[in-house]
């Protein structure tokens, strides 16, 4: 099989393929996440994140159908309120202060298409975190380090936003963004094995 397609300009997702050694191309799909704000409220996140994912990977999967395209989309729930990506400071701040001392989940939809053959493998992963109850100093030093803004939740827990968790349940990777144990299942259905790295992902 060709090198995979990425479909995705996350550096989170594209270091955590390299990790693996998988051979990858990173396009991003130029899909607007939408809803947001008004729009995601309501919501179901499961659906909404399996959702984006498949859009994602349609998107880029009918410009390279000999490739497999692999998309993932990363969706905060926390008391029925979806939290997207922060697009200021003072939106970082408000999601933190709402996630201090509560759990919530974060659910990452994977897609897996290979638009020549009509193969496809979605799935969701879901995760629980539970946040320490954050001091404003603490929100105040978080904001400093700017890792909050383009993050689903405002945190990054691969960074500085570890220290905001006291705990989680489920895979650690989905809460970076790919859940690596479920999309390396799902990708032995394309005879891609990441425990046999060599000619079958390259």
């Amino acid at each position: 099989m060709r090198e995979i397609i990425l479909a995705s300009a996350s550096p989170r997702r594209a270091e955590l393929l390299k990790r693996l050694g998988v051979s990858f191309r990173a396009v991003p799909s130029l899909v607007e996440e939408l809803p947001r704000s008004e729009g995601t409220r309501g919501a179901e996140p499961r659906q909404l994140a399996l959702k984006r994912a498949g859009d994602k990977a349609r998107a880029v999967a009918w410009r390279y159908p000999q490739h497999l395209v692999l998309a993932a989309d990363t969706v905060v729930w926390c008391d029925g309120r979806i939290l997207d990506k922060p697009e200021s400071a003072p939106e970082a701040r408000e999601m933190l202060q709402f996630l201090s001392g509560r759990q919530h989940l974060v659910f990452t939809g994977v897609a897996l298409h290979l638009e020549a053959s009509g193969l496809r493998q979605e799935d969701v992963v879901a995760t629980r975190v539970r946040f320490r109850s954050l001091s404003q100093g603490e929100i105040d030093g978080y904001l400093a380090t700017g890792e909050p803004l383009g993050k689903a939740g405002g945190y990054g827990i691969q960074g500085y936003g570890a220290l905001l968790v006291a705990g989680i349940e489920g895979c650690f990777y989905n809460v970076v963004g790919l859940p690596l144990a479920r999309l390396g299942e799902m990708l032995k259905s394309f005879g891609v094995d990441l425990m046999c790295p060599g000619p079958n992902i390259t």
